[in-house]
């Protein structure tokens, strides 16, 4: 999810390529109704200061919490704005394609918590939301379709199997500038970061990592990899995953 939360912001004006923000594994948020209780959250590895490019090359956790919900002096996009863009990359619906059965996947918001666990919406909520956690549900076809509208600068195209079917599409409103730069840090992920295993010496390729925990006690980890090729005039995107890996 990093790197579309990563355009709309970019897209949004919540921050710009040059902004800095410190990953020092965690981050504590006080407990709005119970003074001097802290909520902890802690992501994958401390990572110190990063810039936009290097928090989706390494998948920096506080980055995007803070991005995404805000945290101190930072901005957020909020949850809102998160759906938004989230859906603008065609995530939390079908993606047209001419095959039965093709699920929906799940975009989480206030209204949704609400009627499914008749309970409000918190920060932490927004936070795990943005790096793809809490409720998201989605589907290797639309990862795949969503890498591709970052390939290609904008359009976002209804899949198909059929060779003589013309191809169809929808301009994300995301700036281009901001698909360059993400872009930019999905490349730095192959040549220096969590997707060196697929920097290969006869093309450029792009990509991003994540996991997602799944089973009834998170007991279980969904592996994933996206990305497109070749890096200099994307004609491919991919998405892999490796279901309940330990």
């Amino acid at each position: 999810m990093k790197p579309f939360v990563a355009a709309g912001a970019l897209t949004d004006g919540v921050i710009t390529p040059e902004t800095i923000i410190d990953d020092p594994g965690f981050i504590e948020v006080q407990d709005p109704y119970h003074p001097g209780k802290k909520f902890v959250y802690n992501g994958w590895k401390k990572l110190g200061l990063v810039d936009v490019r290097k928090a989706i090359a390494w998948s920096s956790d506080i980055f995007f919490y803070t991005v995404g919900g805000g945290f101190g002096n930072q901005k957020g996009l909020g949850i809102d704005r998160l759906g938004y863009w989230f859906k603008q990359f065609g995530l939390g619906t079908t993606t047209g394609v001419d095959l039965s059965g093709e699920a929906s996947g799940l975009v989480p918001s206030p209204e949704w918590k609400q009627k499914t666990f008749n309970e409000q919406w918190y920060t932490g909520d927004t936070y795990f939301t943005a790096i793809g956690q809490y409720a998201m549900q989605v589907t290797p076809l639309q990862m795949a379709r969503a890498t591709s509208v970052v390939a290609n600068g904008g359009k976002l195209f209804t899949p198909t199997l059929l060779a003589d079917r013309s191809p169809t599409f929808t301009v994300v409103p995301v700036s281009p500038d901001a698909l360059k730069v993400v872009r930019e840090g999905m490349r730095q992920g192959v040549t220096s970061a969590l997707a060196q295993a697929i920097d290969l010496s006869y093309i450029k390729v792009a990509a991003k990592t994540g996991t997602a925990q799944t089973g009834t006690k998170n007991q279980y980890d969904n592996s994933w990899v996206e990305g497109f090729f070749p890096y200099d005039n994307p004609q491919y995107a991919f998405a892999v995953v490796l279901e309940r890996g330990p």
